[in-house]
């Protein structure tokens, strides 16, 4: 345990008594939330990314000591474990370097080279290896018995003993590995025929670029072009047009075991078994491991990058309670009404059919005033799927008509609200309620708090990743819900009018406890207090610990309930107010006197100087929400199709999803635009996230419109001749979705072949 933790420590930039706490505490049963926010002193004040870095680390080095010591266990079974064997597995820091040194033990199928070992050939082809000086034929001579049949079935097998522990050399294959990832070019080339049908990939249709380069958009690019048959992918040593050849890693081989032309009898014999064991052996391996090393990386790259957008949209500012009319789009169907109160309670619908084919224009608007008149609506929330434009159309002609309203219209992202609708809390939150119209309310409901609406559903049906559907679902689905669960807690959750899905994501609750929780208080009516927690069925003092400072009790008994305070702390609360001589209400909110007071007066061995200032900041702003200032984008009139799009107009925008090469922004014309991170600003950017994130409102200019592949380029940056390309230099992701690439020159013309990279292929597809 001592030697993961300077290990994590050491990549963290941390103490090892810090990790060594953290670790404590998560096995412990803490979550990463309860950590950051309430036991900062034990972690030294990491906060919930770091944690979230050393709990996946930890995991990881974890699994790597069951597989050292099932490793070490299986070769001294096999009587083979050395001393040096035993010193170089305990000192192997990475699972690659693990396998490379259990590779010659392994059990494996019955290869050509067991089978020569059992014909007894094992010493004629050491011997030559030895003694390079040695005749291989008048050698091979003694050993035709048995089965082997004569001298060239005998040098054949020692050929194929050689070939083998030349391929299972751990320190040649890992130099090799490393040399390879850092000269190799990974190259493209489309499958005849499939230029029409895979026109999405032609950025990767004659492309190459170092390996080692190669960024997360584009690897996972390469990855679907092949898997669905448009695209060859290989790896190439030195000009893609024609390898070299003989391979210069063929030479290493034989350097590696001292093997050379030297006139020797048995020098070409050896040379030929270095030369087959990098072909047939070592190449192989090593471009499956770089290949599922780009992947993985990759998919590593593209899971942060999701797990980033989630985190930002679920933070996004929430228009708070205010009466809204959620609006499902649609063209035959008609567009699905539902008006939610202050709280978020459905409490009338209606569909209506103003565009083609029926065209109800006027009566559709008298629809909707007549519903926001009665319920005091201020706005309008527009779901940005089929006829969004059109339906935004006509809300302003709704605001036009009705201008003593004062409506505000939005657009939202629809994405998931279907997911939502089919599901079985939507059943049971609106059991006679029809889907469609669960749609609308969840579009209305994700404006009034984005937070609250979006935790129902899956986050992967969400949408603001790169090539989702492509990455290993589990690692997706773990990294998001970790994101989800640190959003809910930084936010804070209303006890007494949160639902069982949001309050299944607050710390230490889970799907279960949740459910208790929301029976107890159905049955009991509204919570009074926080210790009433420990009333709920199944929820006890560990569980409390966990989640009583994430819940907030808005008019409950004690005033401290409606903070992030935890109950833990409340003690220091009550010394406060005994020094200050004021009541907790005077006390609230008030700077002055919070600012007044000395920290180090207050704290204890129980609460530390850092868990103080936590608490007199949040006695000064108490139930204080962390998300930004609601605002609102407005989309130009005239301008709803991509062909209204002119280069240099200029437009407000909402950002909807952030990439590693720029960021896509929704303009109103049904198809997002990218704004490429050369684009960004009048400065360098190295991330597109240092200037935007989901959900901001921008100001761009239109640079290109291409109708065809329905792609738009748009500019952030201020000047109007800067002489920046408009387009990025190198290819970028396909479209998915509704996401547009950028375009690209043509890049460096690819390596033919690629055997090697489809047996990868159909190695990934097992």
């Amino acid at each position: 345990m001592q030697t993961i933790a300077q290990k994590i420590a050491e990549e963290l930039g941390v103490r090892d008594a810090q990790v060594v706490s953290t670790v404590e505490l998560l096995d412990g049963g803490s979550t990463v939330p309860f950590i950051a926010r309430y036991r900062k002193e034990a972690t030294g004040g990491l906060d919930d990314i770091q944690l979230r870095t050393l709990e996946e680390r930890l995991q990881y080095l974890r699994d790597m000591e069951e597989r050292r010591i099932a490793i070490l266990k299986s070769i001294d079974e096999q009587g083979k474990l050395s001393d040096e064997l035993r010193a170089k597995l305990n000192a192997a820091e990475t699972k690659a370097r693990l396998e490379d040194l259990y590779l010659p033990f392994k059990p494996k199928r019955r290869t050509k080279a067991q089978i020569a070992r059992e014909a007894g050939l094992e010493p004629l082809a050491l011997g030559l290896l030895e003694n390079p000086s040695l005749d291989p034929r008048a050698e091979a001579v003694a050993y035709v018995v048995g089965e082997v049949a004569d001298v060239d079935a005998a040098l054949e097998g020692a050929k194929q003993i050689l070939i083998e522990r030349f391929a299972e050399d751990a320190e040649l294959v890992g130099r090799l590995r490393d040399a390879m990832w850092g000269e190799a070019l990974l190259c493209s080339k489309v499958v005849e025929g499939k230029e029409t049908d895979g026109a999405k990939f032609s950025d990767y249709f004659s492309y190459s670029e170092p390996i080692k380069t190669v960024p997360s958009h584009r690897a996972l690019a390469l990855f679907r072009g092949r898997k669905e048959e448009v695209l060859r992918v290989s790896m190439v040593v030195g000009d893609p047009e024609q390898p070299p050849y003989p391979h210069p890693f063929e030479a290493q081989v034989a350097a590696h075991f001292g093997l050379s032309e030297g006139g020797r009898a048995a020098d070409g014999f050896l040379l030929d078994a270095a030369r087959w064991a990098w072909r047939v052996k070592i190449s192989l391996h090593i471009e499956l491991d770089l290949m599922q090393r780009l992947w993985s990386d990759a998919e590593e790259e593209a899971i942060r990058v999701f797990a980033q957008n989630l985190r930002d949209l679920l933070l996004a500012a929430p228009a708070g309670q205010r009466a809204t009319i959620g609006l499902d789009p649609g063209f035959r169907t008609g567009v699905k009404v539902a008006v939610m109160d202050s709280t978020g309670k459905l409490v009338d619908t209606a569909t209506i059919y103003p565009h083609e084919p029926q065209k109800r224009w006027d009566e559709s608007i008298a629809v909707i005033g007549a519903l926001a008149q009665k319920h005091a609506v201020e706005l309008l929330s527009i779901g940005n799927g089929t006829a969004s434009r059109e339906t935004d159309k006509l809300a302003s002609d709704i605001m036009a008509r009705y201008p003593e309203l004062g409506l505000k219209k939005i657009m939202v992202s629809e994405a998931g609200a279907s997911v939502y609708s089919a599901s079985a809390y939507a059943s049971q939150e609106f059991p006679d309620v029809d889907v469609s119209i669960r749609g609308a309310a969840s579009i209305g409901r994700r404006l009034q708090d984005p937070l609250a609406e979006l935790v129902k559903i899956e986050p992967k049906a969400i949408g603001v990743g790169q090539y989702q559907h492509d990455l290993s679902q589990h690692r997706l689905g773990r990294a998001l819900e970790a994101v989800v669960e640190d959003c809910v807690n930084a936010v804070g959750v209303d006890l007494n009018m949160a639902s069982q899905p949001l309050l299944a994501q607050v710390s230490g609750l889970g799907d279960s406890l949740a459910a208790n929780v929301v029976a107890y208080r159905d049955a009991h009516g509204a919570f009074r207090n926080r210790k009433e927690l420990l009333k709920v069925p199944r929820l006890g003092d560990k569980a409390f610990e966990q989640c009583a400072g994430f819940l907030r009790i808005k008019g409950g008994d004690n005033p401290l309930d409606a903070s992030s305070v935890h109950p833990e702390s409340y003690p220091v609360v009550e010394r406060i107010l005994t020094v200050s001589k004021t009541t907790l209400a005077d006390l609230m909110g008030n700077a002055k006197v919070l600012r007044a007071l000395q920290v180090q007066d207050f704290a204890n061995e129980n609460h530390g100087v850092e868990t103080v200032k936590d608490i007199l900041a949040e006695l000064e702003k108490p139930g204080r929400d962390p998300r930004p200032e609601f605002k609102t984008a407005e989309f130009k009139d005239g301008v709803e199709k991509i062909s209204d799009l002119k280069p240099g107009m200029r437009l407000e925008g909402v950002v909807t999803n952030v990439a590693n090469f720029g960021a896509f922004v929704d303009i109103g014309v049904h198809q997002d635009g990218l704004v490429h991170i050369s684009q960004l600003a009048d400065r360098f950017v190295k991330d597109p996230r240092e200037v935007v994130k989901p959900g901001d409102v921008v100001h761009v200019r239109v640079q290109e419109v291409d109708p065809a592949r329905k792609r738009i380029s748009l500019t952030m940056r201020t000047k109007e001749d800067d002489g920046a390309p408009s387009m990025p230099a190198k290819p970028s992701a396909p479209r998915e979705a509704k996401r547009p690439a950028p375009q690209k020159p043509k890049p460096s013309a690819p390596a033919s072949g690629g055997a090697l990279a489809e047996a990868f292929a159909r190695a990934q597809k097992k």
